[in-house]
């Protein structure tokens, strides 16, 4: 059933969405083509990257009348037929905006490699270093012009797997702008105040006046002429561009997006009061701004916070992260579609892999990858809808399996980017944007 982009009218986009009858040859391009020619329609993209692993069988694909099912029970959605965990409850009632696929399957089971393989769709090794999916579509969708950054990363765990979250071979102007917590503190249990986050190295150090940064920054820029007449590489002209952004920004108004203390408290507490909940809360205010691609991460993967890591008390660690996604998550998307821009918003929910579905002596869950669950929304996107099928016992893929480059090739897709574009190494090697073929099924029609 297809489903609408915002609340006043869910009934009314059922006759405007529809699958593709066209060739697989001539219907990606045209597709692509048509979304991004539209000149009304900015497309921009949210990625909730799920730190360390989401179960599926704790979230999107429940097992509750098998042993593997676990403590949990489901809910209905607003879609019959469709359950998901009973943590849930808030992101139930907008089903018919979700497409959860259930039919993932993937080879890579350690958390730098699977997060490397799903965010660049290719196999972590070799001498090539490969773009993530921020680089790729941010470099598709963004303006180099622009104030705000094309990328921004909020929270994600860039040092577990540094090569996953990566420009690679673009360079560090399509990097992403890292946003954490101000006082460098890992708090997403918040109770007493909202967290306060905040764009790294956005202001200067303290003790460094005006007056100091203005004399540091005349020297910089002598320093950097200097370099960059002897070496006038592409990366150190990349890098300087990417710099004085970061200049720009620090004294823009623009910088504002960031201060979510402008936001009324009965806005924010309605997010969560942690760093999921406030990160999408600004994920949406950088939406506002023209940001083509935000992430937001949930799960810090450290000692205080192993984030969908669940090797040991799953079902407690996993009810506390349902609670903080289902806030964040849900509320993002009703004030996207209050604001009319969830219809040009594709939002993909995922992680490096999957739980396994039998649960260990320590009442947790470890790596699988073979049978495992995402999820889209928003813009591009055919909701109200299951992809695939996994067994009874949740082992395996027993219906449209598919893998983690096609789940990319319909990210593009939905956002009127062709994945058979390419981008140029610096030898002028060409590689395409993905690999895969996009998953029909889950596309809308955008005519």
């Amino acid at each position: 059933m297809a489903t609408s982009l915002t609340r006043r009218s869910f009934m009314q986009r059922g006759a405007q969405l529809g699958a593709f009858g066209a060739a697989a040859a001539h219907w990606l391009p045209s597709l692509a083509q048509q979304i991004a020619s539209d000149p009304d329609r900015k497309r921009q993209c949210i990625v909730l990257w799920m730190t360390g692993g989401p179960s599926q069988l704790d979230t999107f694909d429940p097992k509750p009348d098998h042993a593997n099912g676990g403590e949990f029970s489901t809910t209905e959605t607003s879609v019959s037929g469709m359950r998901i965990c009973e943590h849930l409850p808030k992101l139930a009632k907008l089903a018919d905006q979700l497409a959860i696929v259930r039919s993932l399957s993937t080879k890579e089971g350690d958390h730098e490699r699977g997060a490397h393989l799903v965010r660049t769709g290719h196999l972590l090794g070799g001498p090539l270093h490969y773009p993530d999916l921020g680089a790729i579509l941010s470099k598709q969708l963004g303006d180099e012009a622009a104030e705000m950054p094309n990328y921004i990363s909020i929270g994600s765990p860039v040092e577990i797997a540094p090569s996953a979250f990566s420009a690679g071979f673009l360079g560090p102007m399509y990097a992403p702008a890292t946003v954490s917590l101000l006082g460098g503190e890992n708090d997403d249990n918040a109770e007493s105040s909202f967290v306060e986050l905040g764009l790294d190295y956005l202001r200067p150090n303290g003790g460094v006046n005006n007056s100091s940064f203005r004399r540091r920054m005349k020297l910089w820029r002598n320093l950097q002429t200097g370099f960059l007449q002897e070496r006038p590489t592409a990366n150190a002209i990349a890098q300087n561009t990417a710099y004085e952004r970061a200049i720009r920004l620090m004294r823009s108004e623009a910088a504002s997006a960031f201060n979510l203390s402008a936001e009324p408290d009965k806005v924010r507490e309605a997010y969560g009061r942690g760093r999921f909940g406030q990160g999408c809360l600004l994920a949406r205010r950088l939406i506002e701004r023209g940001v083509p691609f935000v992430e937001v991460a949930l799960g810090a993967f450290n000692q205080n916070d192993p984030g969908w890591d669940t090797h040991l008390n799953n079902f407690p660690s996993v009810e506390q992260l349902c609670g903080r996604l289902d806030s964040g998550w849900s509320q993002m998307m009703v004030d996207l579609a209050d604001r009319g821009m969830l219809e040009n918003t594709t939002i993909l929910w995922i992680g490096e892999f999957g739980r396994t579905p039998n649960i260990n002596d320590n009442a947790g869950r470890d790596h699988f990858p073979a049978a495992w669950s995402c999820v889209f929304a928003g813009g591009g996107i055919q909701g109200g809808q299951v992809y695939g099928k996994t067994s009874d016992d949740g082992m395996e893929v027993v219906d449209a399996k598919t893998d983690a480059t096609n789940v990319l090739a319909t990210l593009c897709t939905a956002l009127g980017v062709d994945p058979n574009d390419e981008n140029y190494t610096a030898l002028n090697r060409p590689i395409s944007l993905v690999e895969g073929e996009p998953i029909r099924d889950l596309l809308a029609n955008s005519s």
